[in-house]
């Protein structure tokens, strides 16, 4: 029973960090994700390099969308590199 015990506030802290630290952490990864997965064309997005423009082009293979960031001026971005969208568009029906 001594050995138990010991383990008690062991098995607390870790519970402690995973409902504090590693919980929301996948949650906010979650929500990432799922906010690069709805990115279409016409949305307005910042990166995580500051760049701000609007979607041109989605390759859903390649993980990678064209980003107008002047007229006439577009540049390839890593999908994960999308750190927010400013506007999003409709759909269309």
């Amino acid at each position: 029973m001594q050995g138990f015990e010991s383990l008690v506030p062991l098995i607390l802290i870790f519970g402690i960090m995973y409902f504090l630290l590693i919980r929301p952490q996948q949650k906010k990864l979650k929500e990432h994700q799922a906010m690069v997965a709805a990115l279409r064309r016409g949305d307005q997005v910042i990166t995580q390099g500051g760049l701000l423009g609007k979607v041109t082009k989605v390759k859903d293979d390649a993980g990678e969308i064209e980003v107008e960031i002047a007229s006439g001026v577009n540049v390839k971005v890593v999908r994960s590199t999308i750190a927010q969208v400013v506007n999003k568009t409709e759909p269309a029906k």
